[in-house]
């Protein structure tokens, strides 16, 4: 146990506090049993340790990986004891999921050692819903998504901007620091490269993302859904399909020729990617009928993973219309619109494109919205589609 805790403390004293992601303050820090989820690489290992030390007494508190040799020969459940015993209060455990059998351990953690606080972070949220119902009525649950814009510009220029709401971002009422900064210039790089906070450790951006995207689709899927090697390779090209067509517009027969995988299967398929943050579905509005039948569109998660994984440059509209979503999924359900326009988001129609694009579309819908590219300032019902990056 010493070494955890040696790993732990040069752990707390390396990471920086100058910059917090979003979700921090959204978080009540009070509950017995926090879960935050989210993708790989969005960040929830530095918000852990930021929290720890900006909040927690460090002597009280423990922070260990569940994926350390230590948990080889030693129980997770051991070691809560223990440093309950030594007068810890907070602990602390990353990547959960890689600890075979954790929902159970941390359900007697959490009813055989009432006053110790428990915190734990998955980067697989496929694995952790498999625990999930044994810990259904005690958890609280938050997801981490990756930088939006806002979080871009304040992390890599070291800023503070605030978030806005829709209602005032369709209002143009976001302000920027235009006379130190032109935001299409950082709009664009951050399309490219900017969703991941890792942008600022290395150069080789794109290297470590496809690294992300293999852990994820070779190991992370394929050990949730029990897949065999035939079955991950289907999965893999999957992706890889989906990546060179997007928006893609699911065509059950022809991908059931194309990759062999049964008609039957592909719903699952989908949904694995879709909830290993790999790709984002937009629905139709419906009810009374199977979800998954009324699929319209599907794009990859976000921009960063068209760049990655598209053959040449992906197709500029199709990146607008990804952004777009990723922005405003994190507060609001997304559908295709049922006019001419593109989507409908808590009671607004957008309609999603370049600086040339025109009002002829929405001129006679209520409440409808241009959210328009390669724009600096909002204009009537044109707003700049970098603006939506201030909703979180």
């Amino acid at each position: 146990m010493n070494n955890l805790i040696e790993t732990y403390k040069i752990l707390i004293d390396r990471v920086s506090i100058d910059f917090v992601r979003y979700l921090h303050d959204k978080i009540n820090w009070d509950n017995r049993l926090i879960a935050i989820l989210g993708a790989r690489g969005v960040g929830k290992t530095t918000l852990v340790l930021q929290h720890i030390k900006m909040y927690n007494e460090v002597e009280k508190s423990l922070y260990v990986t569940a994926d350390d040799f230590y948990f080889t020969t030693h129980r997770l459940f051991d070691l809560a004891k223990e440093f309950y015993q030594n007068g810890g209060t907070k602990l602390y455990i990353d990547e959960i999921h890689k600890y075979n059998g954790w929902s159970v351990e941390i359900k007697n953690i959490y009813d055989l050692l009432p006053d110790l606080q428990i915190v734990y972070t998955g980067s697989s949220i496929l694995d952790l819903e498999q625990g999930g119902a044994d810990l259904s009525r005690r958890k609280v649950e938050y997801h981490l998504k990756g930088l939006s814009f806002r979080e871009y510009l304040n992390l890599s220029l070291h800023l503070n901007l605030p978030s806005y709401s829709l209602e005032e971002i369709v209002e143009g009422k976001v302000k920027f620091p235009y006379r130190e900064y032109r935001p299409l210039v950082y709009f664009k790089e951050y399309l490219k490269g900017g969703f991941y906070p890792f942008f600022l450790e290395s150069d080789d951006y794109t290297i470590r993302l496809k690294s992300v995207l293999k852990q994820v689709v070779e190991f992370d899927v394929p050990t949730f859904a029990k897949m065999n090697i035939s079955s991950s390779a289907k999965l893999k090209k999957l992706l890889y399909v989906i990546a060179q067509s997007v928006p893609f517009k699911p065509n059950f027969s022809v991908l059931e020729r194309e990759l062999g995988i049964s008609r039957n299967a592909l719903p699952d398929y989908f949904m694995y990617l879709e909830k290993a943050q790999l790709i984002t579905m937009v629905r139709e509005k419906a009810s009374g009928i199977k979800i998954l039948e009324k699929i319209d569109k599907i794009y990859l998660n976000n921009p960063n993973l068209s760049y990655a994984l598209t053959d040449g440059d992906p197709n500029i509209g199709t990146i607008r219309e990804n952004i777009f979503i990723q922005f405003l999924q994190e507060l609001y359900p997304i559908f295709s619109s049922s006019t001419q326009a593109d989507f409908e988001v808590n009671g607004y129609t957008f309609e999603v494109g370049g600086k040339n694009k025109t009002s002829h579309q929405i001129k006679n819908i209520e409440n409808a919205y241009i959210a328009k590219d390669d724009i600096e300032y909002a204009n009537m019902r044109e707003i700049p589609l970098w603006m939506f990056g201030f909703i979180y």
